[in-house]
């Protein structure tokens, strides 16, 4: 899988994310393999599709786990400084510190559609996907809930509507 890299300066030295997107990379898997140890955590699933903290059957099955545990944290660490920063918005240390939820940080990124290769995407949606109808990409169940309300009408809670209706 594709790493993904974050690096935040500062003078005491930088922060750096550099991670593989599953919870051990196969570099580690190796790793763990050639010692002839296991994984401290469940890391994937082996051939018959039962998770494992097997290193060999993780490798052979290709099918690791997404990041969690100590990379989700680093993560979610490092999105938040990074997005603190840019943003000038307050932080989750300041937020939980003030009780209430305002001036969060947020950063926005648009793409132009007219310059993606939708070819690429297609392919990684149905390698993702596979033959499993349990798997969905990220949005897939909102485009769908969207595709649905187009044509349908939004659904309204009818106890809720009639509050709406008596403001």
């Amino acid at each position: 899988n594709n790493p993904l890299i974050i690096a935040v300066p500062r003078k005491e030295g930088h922060l750096v994310l550099d991670m593989a997107m599953s919870q051990f990379s196969y570099g580690k898997l190796q790793e763990y393999e050639l010692k002839g140890e296991q994984l401290p955590v469940t890391g994937g699933y082996d051939e018959e599709g039962n998770l494992t903290n097997d290193p060999s059957k993780i490798s052979r099955s290709k099918r690791a786990l997404p990041i969690g545990f100590w990379k989700g944290s680093g993560l979610s660490f490092m999105l938040d400084v990074m997005v603190s920063a840019l943003s000038g918005g307050r932080s989750t240390a300041q937020i939980s510190a003030g009780g209430k939820e305002y001036g969060v940080s947020q950063f926005f990124m648009c793409i132009d559609v007219e310059k993606t290769e939708s070819e690429t995407v297609d392919e990684m949606i149905a390698f993702t996907k596979g033959e499993s109808q349990n798997v969905r990409y990220p949005g897939e169940k909102t485009l769908s809930t969207r595709q649905k309300n187009l044509q349908e009408g939004i659904p309204v809670n009818e106890k809720i509507w009639e509050q709406v209706l008596k403001m």
